[in-house]
């Protein structure tokens, strides 16, 4: 008896292809993943074609083209042919947005993770902001100083710690 050919695929499940986006880096902070940094924000098959929603940090962000690339050679290479990217700029992205694992890779690096919730979500409101106390990401000192709101990408701060003398980024909070 001879066996009968078939075309048919086998369409990965949502949770193998987040499995798969969570080896995708960030290419500014390369150890944390697309998906703790909370930019991807949907994946859904829509017929035969895949689609990943993904929110950039802030509108202009020059990473999202590498971003958007790393994605669709990770995806190809578990064989993912037909691939929309789609951009959503709306809701905005927040640093409420990254994932416990995310912020503590962020500290691991020598990056200071956000130390307070942007959004009010029991109102849906922005929360009012006091200068919040960064702790140093090299020895865990509360004794920091701001040194520049602009850090080394624009969506950090530079600080520096009056206990250890180092310099760092702080991920600001938006």
């Amino acid at each position: 008896m001879e066996a009968l050919a078939t075309d048919a695929v086998v369409r990965p499940t949502v949770e193998q292809i987040l499995l798969w986006l969570n080896e995708v880096a960030d290419p500014e902070i390369p150890v944390i993943s697309v998906l703790d940094l909370g930019i991807v924000r949907d994946v859904f098959w829509r017929n035969e074609e895949l689609v990943v929603a993904v929110t950039p940090t802030y509108s202009g962000c020059p990473a999202m083209a590498i971003i958007a690339q790393d994605i669709r050679t990770a995806l190809a290479g578990h064989g993912i042919r037909r691939l929309h990217l789609e951009t959503r700029l709306s809701p905005a992205w927040t640093t409420d947005w990254l994932s416990a694992k995310g912020k503590a890779r962020l500290r691991d690096y020598g990056i200071a993770p956000p130390v307070q919730q942007v959004i009010d979500i029991s109102g849906i409101s922005r929360k009012v902001s006091t200068e919040p106390v960064v702790n140093c990401p090299h020895c865990g000192s509360a004794h920091t100083q701001l040194i520049s709101r602009f850090g080394s990408t624009p969506c950090k701060a530079l600080y520096k710690c009056a206990d250890c003398r180092e310099p760092f980024d702080y991920f600001k909070p938006h």
